[in-house]
């Protein structure tokens, strides 16, 4: 790790979640000088901000300084703080560079990067190619939205021989010299709009995720995804695509679905992978994951059989399609991570019986309206709750059975077992954030699975 350039900089850190705090950490590792600073003012960050300062580390809760960070040469942003933040608007932050924690971590790594981006399906894929080449007994550091903060990889300071990491849109929005190796693209539908601001703006951020290819580039992306095709379009480096819904064409190499097994087509030869059916996770969208997680482990040059083997054992993460309890014949089902509109869309082509959805907390600034195909002849009834259950009822309340719930989230489980009936899903799809009523969608999902289980009537 290269640390000469750094012990004559000063960094503001912005935000202090954990790539902030990673970020601080890293940054002190090398020898920069760091102001960071949150809003947020709790006992956990106390406890680390007494950890951390010393001499060449500030640490500000409750407020951002405005000429602290003016003093700065550079500032790292956390994803929580989107651009129109006030801080931000303060005209001598304003003309500092700004980057993600992402493409600090990123200037350390000597391993080479596989990036997982997409609308949904990141953490899964990234988990599950992480999972494969460490199967396979590769040295493998897997990070970003995803367990451990890039930051946190490099500052532990272990040899790997691949770092696999999940990238939002927010972490793209602040880059300059990101370059995977191998670069997976899943899908592309508006999302994040609250902070980006409009759907342009969220497509152009992922669009970074291909503005530093070079021939070298290797690309794995969603044939069937118009919008994926349209940003990688006329971009260096080589393409594998995935299919679910076609096969491939003659010209490409890559994977796709037929028959009910999943294939992989690569110079020129094809070969079966698993069944369908072996698959443990739900949803036609997790086949695409697998196929996409297939290609990537085929490039980084795992054998076949080990493809195989880490397509069957691969488990469902929590709050992913996660069934967690079953009583009365009802079924208890926890996507709390499906936070947008497609997401939700997906966790419902998964369902083969009558589901009651709970749709419900902070809206993204999408309609609830597309989602009506699908829940026609799936959903028998609708629980609204939290921030959006207004918008929601107003967009489907016409079309199916709803039931405007304006209590706790007890209630809104509560409501939920009142309505299903043996042989039904209670479906949490939530199709929003969770920040209404929860620190995020871990807890919000954790929550459900308790309700769940400890039966709330």
């Amino acid at each position: 790790m290269n640390t000469a350039s750094w012990s004559d900089r000063r960094v503001g850190v912005l935000g202090l979640g954990r790539s902030g705090r990673a970020a601080t950490v890293l940054l002190r590792q090398v020898g920069a000088s760091v102001y960071a600073s949150d809003l947020a003012d709790n006992d956990e960050l106390h406890r680390w901000a007494d950890e951390i300062r010393g001499p060449s580390v500030d640490v500000d809760l409750g407020v951002h300084d405005d000429s602290k960070l003016e003093s700065c040469d550079l500032v790292v942003i956390s994803p929580g703080i989107p651009p129109t933040a006030d801080v931000l608007q303060a005209p001598g932050v304003r003309q500092l560079p700004i980057i993600s924690e992402l493409e600090l971590a990123f200037g350390f790594l000597e391993a080479p990067v596989i990036a997982v981006t997409g609308t949904n399906g990141k953490t899964t894929t990234t988990a599950w190619i992480g999972s494969m080449l460490e199967r396979a007994g590769l040295r493998v550091g897997v990070g970003g939205n995803i367990g451990l903060a890039l930051s946190e990889i490099v500052a532990n300071g272990e040899s790997l021989e691949w770092v696999v990491v999940e990238v939002s849109s927010f972490q793209l929005a602040y880059t300059e010299r990101f370059k995977p190796a191998i670069g997976v693209f899943l899908n592309l539908c508006p999302d994040h709009l609250d902070w980006h601001g409009s759907i342009d703006e969220y497509y152009a951020a992922k669009g970074r995720f291909f503005d530093n290819a070079d021939a070298g580039s290797r690309w794995v992306l969603n044939a069937e995804d118009e919008g994926v095709l349209d940003l990688a379009r006329g971009r260096p480096g080589e393409v594998l695509h995935f299919r679910v819904e076609s096969e491939l064409q003659k010209a490409e190499s890559g994977a796709f679905l037929a028959g009910g097994m999943l294939m992989m087509s690569r110079s020129g030869r094809q070969q079966e992978l698993v069944p369908r059916e072996e698959l443990k996770l739900l949803g036609t969208h997790n086949v695409a994951n697998a196929l996409a997680t297939s290609l990537t482990a085929d490039l980084a040059q795992l054998p076949t059989t080990a493809i195989r083997d880490g397509l069957r054992e691969f488990e469902p993460l929590p709050h992913r399609l996660q069934p967690v309890h079953e009583r009365d014949g009802v079924l208890w089902i926890n996507d709390s991570k499906a936070t947008n509109v497609a997401s939700a869309v997906n966790a419902l082509r998964s369902m083969d019986r009558p589901v009651v959805l709970l749709l419900g907390g902070r809206e993204k600034g999408e309609s609830f309206a597309s989602l009506v195909p699908e829940m026609k002849g799936r959903v028998r009834s609708v629980i609204a709750y939290g921030e959006a259950a207004g918008k929601i009822e107003s967009e489907l309340g016409g079309e199916f059975d709803l039931l405007r719930e304006e209590g706790t989230f007890e209630d809104v489980v509560r409501a939920a077992e009142t309505t299903a009936n043996a042989g039904d899903v209670v479906l949490l799809a939530p199709a929003c954030a969770s920040f209404d009523m929860f620190r995020d969608y871990e807890e919000r999902g954790e929550r459900f699975a308790e309700l769940a289980k400890r039966e709330v009537s």
